[in-house]
């Protein structure tokens, strides 16, 4: 297994971006009190992380650039 050439630009990837909005949904999930995790439906955190996770495959599928022309992975 080898890093990509510019691991550090990674953040900016939209997969990236799109699966660290669906782990912060997830851990936000969970640090919900009960009380108040029963007034959202389950399938509310559920629909909004399939669908970062799906964008975040999408995602890896385009060639995404940089502000400054060049591939960013």
């Amino acid at each position: 297994m080898k890093l990509i050439d510019n691991w550090r630009c990674a953040w900016r990837f939209l997969s990236v971006q799109a699966m660290s909005l669906a782990l912060a949904v997830q851990a936000t999930w969970l640090s919900l009190p009960d009380d108040l995790r029963a007034q959202v439906p389950l399938w509310v955190a559920a629909s909004v992380t399939a669908f970062l996770l799906i964008t975040g495959l999408i995602g890896r599928l385009f060639q995404q650039r940089g502000s400054d022309g060049t591939p960013l992975g």
